[in-house]
């Protein structure tokens, strides 16, 4: 453990007690300058310390700030967080910083996370609002042994691991809308993004991003997505602790990605299904601005979704915009 994380440790345990720096320097077998600056960088990082000549440092409650030491901190996985987590104030988007890592030989199991982002991005190239320390900004890299064919399974998986960690930790009745959205009341909660890069006919890795909204209040959201968009503080009235999220999603991804490759996909589509309601109703959805109206039959066992439309056809649609139609 790095001098920082052990400083920060033993401000933790004396949370809303003076230590002195005399202490903290004898217990670091570092000076008291030293100390001084691993204070100032913990400032930096959003943690609330208070210094006093005299007294020594005050540790504050957290101030549920994103960083590899907190995430890390009793993450219980076997893949995801345990290798390298990766913490920015800032950056254009997770997806990019993953990508790039992934690229260099980033192992599996990779956590990118950010406080903010500049050009976040969703689907078709769409903006996410992503607000400073209101949100969930993050993307792991994942080295599935699959073919390019059966990618579309790793986007439903995300939505079911997204889907029960907010089930089990924030207990709202959340919706899974095909492909990648997480809803709850019919507005957008959370969005998914995967990326892929290839090797002739294989996968070499893929970039699995994640939008949460957390703490953000109705007024905050842009006009143009406000009457679509919602957030655990407006759905429940409380603000959640982000590093909590992040760490049931990291550990409901772990446990399913193990079921993957042990019992195949069937369990997670079941479990998928289990969080949606599409199958058997009416929907338009919009493939690059072509329309397709009609049932959905079933989404089938790469994640493609089946539909039938009135003249009897079947389509399959690997990916589109699904807008819910009257029968």
């Amino acid at each position: 453990m790095v001098t920082k994380d052990q400083l920060l440790g033993y401000l933790k345990e004396k949370s809303g007690s003076w230590i002195s720096g005399e202490l903290l320097s004898n217990k670091l077998s570092v000076s008291r300058t030293a100390v001084w600056k691993h204070v100032c960088k913990l400032k930096e990082e959003g943690y609330v310390i208070e210094s006093a000549t005299r007294k020594g440092y005050l540790f504050r409650e957290p101030s549920d700030v994103l960083t590899p030491y907190e995430v890390g901190a009793g993450l219980d996985t076997r893949i995801f967080g345990t290798k390298d987590i990766v913490c920015l104030k800032e950056t254009d988007a997770t997806n990019l910083r993953a990508k790039e890592l992934a690229g260099s030989g980033a192992p599996e199991g990779t956590v990118v996370i950010a406080e903010t982002q500049t050009m976040g991005r969703g689907r078709k190239g769409r903006t996410w609002f992503s607000p400073y320390r209101e949100g969930i900004y993050v993307s792991i890299i994942v080295r599935p042994e699959i073919s390019p064919s059966a990618a579309p399974r790793m986007t439903l998986m995300a939505a079911v691991a997204v889907a029960e960690a907010l089930d089990s930790l924030v207990q709202l009745k959340v919706k899974i809308k095909w492909p990648n959205d997480i809803l709850v009341n019919d507005r957008k909660l959370a969005g998914i993004l995967t990326e892929m890069s290839m090797e002739m006919d294989e996968v070499e890795y893929m970039v699995v991003g994640l939008g949460l909204n957390v703490n953000t209040p109705a007024r905050s959201f842009p006009e143009e997505i406000g009457g679509n968009a919602t957030s655990i503080l407006i759905e429940t009235g409380e603000r959640f602790s982000r590093v909590d999220l992040i760490q049931a999603y990291l550990k409901c991804y772990d446990n399913y990605y193990e079921i993957l490759k042990r019992n195949g996909f069937a369990p997670i589509m079941k479990r998928w299904k289990e969080f949606s309601d599409i199958i058997g109703r009416r929907v338009t959805v919009d493939v690059i601005g072509k329309k397709h109206i009609g049932k959905v039959v079933d989404i089938d066992d790469d994640g493609v979704l089946i539909l039938k439309d009135d003249q009897s056809r079947f389509h399959r649609i690997f990916s589109g915009d699904v807008c819910f139609t009257q029968t």
